[in-house]
């Protein structure tokens, strides 16, 4: 008998464990971090946080609703969801009680989000020449904007690629993605970017030149040494210095700017699909539909 409850309590630690490695690193810190945040608000309000009920949830997001967006929301309902199966608890988030008071709050506050800017290819231009010098910082910074863009890369990809995911070819260079958003389980995706004609905005020239100030040995590490958030931080701070409104930019920024001017240049859907890792087209379509909100106008057609 204390064999089978010392088994269990074991597959019980590994299925723990299993869950937690299902989820990436930054997402589980994302999780926690909003998980703190409505523990802050049960212990004040004199409420249980762990295991919580639909009853409380609801209550909590009717509090967050009056500052926060409608998607902030939802992605606490999904980090208190997590945690409780983190330890063991069963909690009904799909409950009516939650379920009514959201579609009464999006009614109220909409769902729309205000997204930031995608940074196309004029902005890109004056972002690179922002950067004024060949010092490592500013070399690692230009590449760090092109490949960013020109990969379609989510932020955490772009600071985990190492320098053996690098495979410089004729045609330009293979960046393997070994862990992604859209795929936990690490199976890895391949991206190729192209040579430009024009070396000054080239990525795969920037790339060379980076690594090789850097004088790097296989393995060392990663190329941009960075973290997630600092991307956004690096992208703001040339925006400001190239006389935009920084604060209308984040690290998403290259990523939008990829699938919006893609998509303005042509592109199909499954070829920008390919590049940026999205599984379904909503999310591309917005950008496809905002890149072709000039080239397929009907004003086009109107003579003044």
């Amino acid at each position: 008998m204390n064999k089978l409850i010392t088994d269990i309590k074991t597959l019980e630690i590994e299925t723990l464990k299993n869950l937690k490695n299902s989820k990436a690193e930054n997402t589980l810190r994302a999780y926690k971090s909003d998980f703190r945040d409505f523990s802050a608000f049960c212990a004040k309000n004199g409420l249980s946080s762990m295991p919580s009920q639909p009853k409380i949830i609801s209550i909590y997001i009717t509090h967050l609703s009056k500052s926060s967006k409608f998607s902030t929301l939802k992605r606490r309902i999904a980090s208190i969801s997590v945690i409780h199966k983190l330890k063991g608890h069963y909690l009904d988030t799909k409950h009516p009680i939650i379920m009514e008071n959201l579609h009464g709050i999006k009614r109220i506050i909409g769902s729309r989000q205000k997204a930031k800017k995608p940074i196309l290819i004029n902005d890109l231009k004056l972002l690179i020449k922002a950067i004024d010098d060949k010092k490592k910082e500013k070399l690692r910074d230009k590449a760090l904007i092109l490949i960013g863009f020109a990969g379609g890369f989510r932020r955490s990809e772009l600071v985990s690629i190492i320098k053996e995911d690098i495979e410089f070819v004729a045609e330009g260079v293979k960046i393997l993605i070994r862990r992604s958003k859209t795929d936990q389980s690490g199976e890895g995706t391949l991206k190729a970017i192209p040579y430009f004609d024009n070396k000054e905005f080239c990525p795969v020239t920037a790339l060379k030149e980076y690594i090789k100030l850097k004088n790097w040995s296989l393995n060392e590490g990663k190329i941009f040494d960075i973290s997630d958030k600092s991307v956004a931080l690096i992208i703001k701070k040339y925006a400001q210095i190239a006389g935009l409104d920084s604060s209308k930019y984040s690290g998403h920024s290259l990523r939008s700017g990829f699938a919006t001017t893609a998509a303005e240049f042509g592109a199909e859907e499954r070829s920008i699909m390919a590049m940026t890792g999205h599984r379904t087209t909503q999310m591309v379509r917005r950008y496809i539909h905002e890149g072709n909100l000039f080239k397929n106008n009907a004003l086009n057609k109107v003579k003044l």
